[in-house]
């Protein structure tokens, strides 16, 4: 008698335009029109567009000038961020009551590993469509999901049916879900891999399917690999509980432009004190300090030193991004500058998650 295969359960919950439907939700006077959240008609970045907004082609990371451009009736509305922190901590609470295996990607999207579950529903689809159901009740908003056996094919589930859906792909349904679907959907294929693989003739998962290992590898390097295992639905990532933060960052995009540097140093200062703030608040330190300059035509640069012991302290911190803002001369004025602290000691601390298998 041959083994019956074990596979887990995994959902992905990603909320329906985020930031945005929060926007909507508090001010009735925005609902049902198109909402950007950041940037305005001038500059700055749009950070989250609302359904209404996104029918005219309005999306994050688009100027503010652009999604203008876009659309002439948008409304621009700042980010709260500490108002979307508080509903993500009250959705969040809702995902432990199911399962304390929750990894959380951003405010708004998270893995769960159902495959044991407090609540001994042994349906994953179930148990997504009540969550979304608790999310929707208890706090206002909309979530949509993606069921299946590991994270890969779970996150792309996710959006096939979004605003209010879910998608469950079954074991038996994987290999032909990934063949038929465009490549730019692909989790993990951005726009410029898109490109060169459309340059190399592969537009769906089945043409990405035909190319060998060394052809990938060729290719794409040590993605290669990946690509070639999770066309064929291989993709054994855990559900990590405990994700340990790699880096910690602050920016900021000016209202007018920058071209002198000590209106940089100034703008870097006060970064670097909000940067502070969030390390002393976790405790954490780092070795690696990164100076990030988006200049006025939008290209960016970013220059690193690593240092051979942690550090926290805005003074310190800012000894380093002075030497790196004066390591080179500024090619044009400058709209944004940030700095990030990585090789933090939080990476020493390794977090252990017991995962186990059962039948889906």
């Amino acid at each position: 008698m041959s083994e019956v295969p074990t596979y887990r359960k995994i959902i992905h919950i990603d909320m329906d335009a985020f930031y945005a439907s929060v926007e909507q939700m508090d001010n009735p006077a925005l609902r049902g029109k198109p909402v950007a959240v950041g940037g305005s008609e001038n500059r700055g970045v749009v950070s989250a567009a609302s359904y209404e907004a996104r029918k005219f082609g309005v999306r994050s990371a688009i100027s503010g000038v652009l999604a203008k451009k876009y659309c002439p009736e948008i409304i621009f509305v700042r980010p709260r961020f500490d108002r979307y922190k508080e509903i993500s901590s009250k959705i969040h609470k809702i995902f432990h009551e199911y399962t304390d295996l929750v990894e959380p990607l951003s405010l708004d999207e998270a893995y769960l590993d159902v495959t044991q579950n407090k609540k001994g529903n042994p349906s994953a689809s179930l148990l997504a469509q009540e969550i979304r159901l608790r999310i929707l009740n208890e706090v206002g908003l909309t979530a949509s999901a993606g069921i299946s056996v590991n994270k890969f094919v779970a996150k792309i589930a996710s959006d096939v049916n979004k605003p209010n859906g879910q998608k469950t792909v079954n074991p038996d349904e994987i290999l032909a879900f990934l063949e038929e679907l465009p490549i730019r959907k692909f989790y993990g294929v951005g726009k410029v891999t898109t490109e060169k693989m459309y340059q190399l003739g592969i537009f769906t998962g089945a043409d990405l399917k035909s190319k060998t290992i060394e052809f990938l590898e060729k290719h794409f390097g040590k993605s290669g690999a990946f690509y070639y295992k999770v066309v064929r639905g291989i993709h054994n990532s855990e559900v990590k509980a405990h994700r340990i933060t790699k880096s910690v960052a602050a920016e900021h995009t000016f209202d007018v432009n920058l071209s002198s540097e000590i209106f940089m140093l100034e703008q870097l200062d006060r970064i670097a004190a909000s940067l502070e703030k969030r390390l002393k608040k976790h405790k954490i330190s780092g070795k690696t300090v990164t100076l990030k300059i988006k200049y006025s035509d939008f290209t960016q640069q970013t220059r690193s030193k690593t240092l051979p012991y942690f550090i926290s302290d805005k003074s310190l911190i800012l000894e380093i991004v002075e030497e790196l803002l004066y390591q080179e001369r500024m090619k044009d004025s400058v709209r944004l500058l940030g700095i990030s602290l990585s090789n933090l000691n939080t990476e020493e601390k390794k977090a252990v998650v017991v995962q186990l298998k059962f039948s889906f």
